[in-house]
């Protein structure tokens, strides 16, 4: 992991503890109280089905792009968001405690609730008026949700579309700009679930438009926490039945004053939707982090980099000294494969081939290894020993940036292109790095992109220094001694990175 001890906690994994009473309780209960309660639900959700649709229908495209009047919405609105409350009532959230006062459109356009804990968030809609939403156009196509979209009037965005994200923002900011034409928009700005235990970094969409933002807070004071639903822990699954098999669920709106932005804030929406991350966090009394999901692992931002919270490299190490390799053995597999790739043959292997480079019995854990690191059978030698030997001290950082920058050196004239950057980085750490032009740029301010001046950038820089010194923990290239000092452990598993390298540039001559 990448936290040590007595740091920020990790936000993307979330476990239910049950006490034998409460996991007795939680068995009879859900027996009764699950079938009945998720038929209820699912009884007004098809209820909601015919209704929604009730709204756009008969109208022609230009009118469905402009926002509703009449019966349309003051009747039909007020019955889906009475359905829409009962099916959260039949799922066990008896009632809903609300402090503070809902800012009105003019005030607040945007209503920006955190932490984004799973899909019973949803419910803050009934306590808001059931606002404008933004949604991935996928969900379009499920039965219901699609409905209750098209009744919403939302946003859509395909996240695979450059233009479809493009016409989002553009979207988002003429709705909220309507000056009351449009009703108000509610995000959630961390953009995934988290277990509340830290706030994760803003996405800066709700904050685009540099018009005021009320932040809502959702609080689940219950005893199992059973809501959260995130990475790596419980399944949505066991989130529904969990909080289905209580007898009643807590939740608390909690509205937060409206935030005006300043000048700066507007003409900066990072710097707005940091501001309003580190207020909410305080509000809560939990950290303000820059982690944020890469894909579908999380990720901490250095510069542009990405590092993993729980890197290949320790999750790899972890499962070889559970099939017994000990330290040693994992050194001299560590040099053979270093040896090997110095050898000029294919650096890729695949799951078969590594189980004889690791001197395997089970095909399984090779497998498991390849999908740390990609998303196939397959996986590059190179990222696997560097990022193994970087953690474990096996050898000195110094070492192995010179044999990563042998490696990466495309053209073998003693120079680095971002490219090449991208990949020996990439290896370093254990994941793509796919954004490396600011690591670059300061990387050529410093002179020819030798290794020297690698070298020089990994020690001295302020923010890149952080690679060894935090994320390595190897204090021992900063300050010249040259041993190399371990990572501590990680926990919990990984699954499947894409392997791949997308920075773009050119050497500087």
């Amino acid at each position: 992991m990448l936290k040590g001890k007595g740091q920020t906690p990790h936000p993307f994994v979330h476990e239910v503890t049950l006490t034998a009473a409460q996991r007795v309780q939680g068995t009879i209960l859900g027996i009764i109280l699950f079938p009945v309660r998720i038929t209820l639900a699912t009884l007004f959700f098809l209820l909601m089905w015919p209704i929604a649709r009730l709204r756009l229908a008969g109208l022609s495209e230009a009118e469905r792009a402009e926002p509703v009047q009449g019966w349309r919405r003051w009747l039909l609105h007020h019955i889906i968001l009475f359905l829409s409350r009962a099916v959260f009532f039949a799922v066990g959230f008896l009632w809903i405690k609300v402090k503070g006062r809902q800012a009105g459109l003019k005030e607040a356009p945007v209503l920006a609730v955190a932490p984004h804990s799973g899909f019973l968030d949803m419910l803050v809609l009934c306590a808001t008026g059931l606002p404008i939403v933004v949604s991935r156009s996928e969900n379009c196509k499920l039965p219901v949700i699609g409905a209750l979209l098209e009744f919403n009037q939302s946003v859509l965005v395909s996240r695979k579309d450059p233009e479809s994200r493009k016409k989002c923002v553009s979207q988002i900011c003429e709705r909220v700009t309507s000056d009351g034409r449009w009703p108000q928009m509610l995000m959630f700005p961390e953009g995934t679930t988290t277990n509340g235990r830290a706030l994760i970094k803003f996405k800066p969409g709700a904050f685009l438009a540099g018009v005021p933002v009320q932040p809502v807070l959702l609080h689940y004071p219950s005893d199992p926490d059973t809501v959260r639903w995130t990475w790596k822990g419980l399944s949505w699954l066991g989130a529904l039945w969990h909080t289905t098999s209580q007898i009643y669920t807590s939740v608390t709106v909690e509205f937060l004053p409206v935030y005006t932005p300043s000048q700066q804030e507007k003409e900066n929406p990072d710097l707005y939707a940091e501001n309003v991350q580190k207020l909410m966090a305080k509000a809560l009394g939990v950290p303000a982090t820059d982690y944020v999901m890469e894909g579908r692992f999380p990720v901490k931002k250095l510069g542009n980099l990405s590092l993993p919270l729980e890197p290949p490299a320790q999750e790899t190490l972890k499962l070889l000294h559970k099939h017994g390799f000990t330290n040693a053995r994992v050194e001299t597999v560590m040099n053979d494969m270093i040896d090997s790739c110095h050898s000029g043959q294919s650096t890729t292997v695949t799951a078969d081939h590594l189980t004889s480079l690791l001197g395997l019995t089970d095909r399984t854990t090779a497998v498991k290894i390849c999908s740390f690191y990609s998303k196939d059978d397959t996986v590059d030698m190179r990222q696997v020993c560097l990022s193994v030997s970087a953690v474990s001290g096996f050898r000195s950082l110094e070492s192995l940036i010179h044999t990563a920058f042998t490696w990466y050196d495309a053209d073998q004239d003693g120079l680095l292109s971002a490219d090449d950057l991208s990949g020996l980085m990439g290896a370093l750490v254990g994941i793509p790095q796919y954004a490396v032009e600011e690591m670059y740029s300061a990387l050529t301010s410093r002179g020819r992109p030798t290794e020297a001046s690698l070298q020089d950038l990994l020690r001295t820089h302020p923010v890149y220094r952080k690679v060894l010194t935090e994320y390595l923990h190897s204090s021992g290239l900063a300050d010249g001694n040259h041993n190399g000092i371990p990572n501590g452990k990680a926990n919990g598993n990984n699954n499947g990175i894409y392997n791949g390298y997308g920075a773009t540039g050119r050497k500087s001559d």
